[in-house]
């Protein structure tokens, strides 16, 4: 079943009691019990629900896995994922990846005694120092937000199979519709469903894919154990949403594709950070694992002064200033202030993230008006 049908009916089977197309939204609390143990499947909506368990079927089709868990929010699902491990192991990430994943992991989880290591994965060989006898896991994202910096798939997921280590990969920007990171290898997939899976800003969700029931019979002990759940409600809101993804995805993607030429020409732009530019040092391995080069990018002005940053974020009509990305509205942000304020400043500066950087989540707009509303704004 190609792609596009398994968007539309990966989940789906009539109600039971009602023969209703979409399912239902179970809003309850608890089931009834025939006696201790004799059950239809359901004992406890912390536990399941059945808007839930349509929404992992469909989830776990889209992403190319046996398995799917539905998560609360996106760092929920990231939260979960590192707590398959132990105080004193050591996980490898991406020194440029979301602040909220930064935050969880450098003021949560290394009070609690796991450590991480940064390290620049465009090349993927910047990993192999920093494996040791502690190293359980590589975290990585591509894109990168908001540099749109791209990750070998392939090559950190060889290391990964080398050194016997899991490799999880936030699928967030891509989406399932343009990249599958556990077809290119990776062991885990976790995507904030909140952006362009649920896509029409109305939701928060994340989820966590993967193929190893072992892994997945420990995730969801972890979620059941601390609670992590998601309603049925926005369970429903996801569901619904998935059904549009390709047919989004493809406007995100054209609209993308005009803003950032657009971008790259004009006079008081600086530079434009978008992969489906040939000249990206990353092109060819986007180009490689992805079908499609999206909807996100940023930019940054020649006059990135303070003052003229806030001007133009605060002079759009059509891209709303806001957080969050993916819906079917143009956004923009600015990841210093916003996003990504949870880093240190010396380090996001060294990483490139400058203090002027713009970034963009490209909507379903017409893409003529989006560039008419930024001429305007940028002037």
């Amino acid at each position: 079943m190609k792609f596009a049908t398994r968007l539309i009916h990966a989940g789906m089977e009539p109600d039971p009691s009602t023969g209703a197309i979409i399912p239902p939204i179970y809003q309850t609390s608890t089931f009834v019990q025939a006696a201790p143990g004799n059950h239809k499947g359901y004992e406890y909506a912390r536990s399941q629900n059945p808007t839930r368990t349509a929404l992992e079927k469909a989830l776990a089709s889209i992403e190319n896995a046996r398995h799917a868990l539905s998560f609360s929010s996106g760092v929920a699902a990231s939260d979960a994922v590192i707590r398959l491990l132990v105080p004193g192991d050591e996980v490898i990430a991406a020194n440029d990846m979301y602040g909220g994943t930064f935050r969880l992991f450098s003021k949560i989880f290394e009070k609690a005694g796991i450590h991480f290591h940064y390290v620049n994965m465009q090349n993927p060989e910047n990993i192999r120092p920093l494996i040791g006898a502690k190293t359980k896991m590589i975290w990585t994202e591509t894109p990168t937000n908001p540099l749109m910096n791209i990750v070998d798939l392939a090559a950190v997921a060889a290391i990964a199979k080398e050194k016997k280590l899991l490799f999880c990969v936030d699928n967030t920007f891509a989406s399932p519709c343009l990249q599958n990171p556990l077809d290119l290898g990776a062991d885990i997939v976790v995507h904030s469903a909140t952006k362009y899976l649920g896509g029409h800003s109305d939701v928060i969700h994340g989820c966590v894919m993967l193929n190893d029931t072992d892994l997945r019979d420990q995730l969801y002990f972890i979620q059941k154990s601390c609670g992590a759940v998601p309603g049925p409600q926005d369970c429903f809101l996801v569901l619904r949403g998935i059904k549009t993804l390709q047919v989004r995805m493809e406007r995100h993607c054209q609209n993308g594709e005009k803003i950032a030429l657009y971008l790259r020409r004009h006079p008081k732009v600086a530079r434009v950070y978008w992969c489906g530019f040939e000249d990206h040092p990353g092109y060819a391995v986007a180009k490689k694992q992805m079908s499609g080069f999206g909807g996100m990018l940023s930019f940054e002005l020649k006059n990135d002064s303070p003052e003229e940053t806030k001007r133009v974020l605060s002079s759009t009509k059509l891209f709303s200033l806001a957080e969050s990305l993916g819906g079917v509205e143009s956004l923009m942000s600015h990841p210093a202030s916003m996003t990504h304020a949870s880093i240190p400043r010396e380090e996001r500066i060294k990483n490139g993230l400058s203090d002027g950087l713009i970034r963009l989540s490209v909507g379903i707009e017409d893409g003529g008006d989006l560039v008419e509303d930024l001429q305007e704004a940028i002037g």
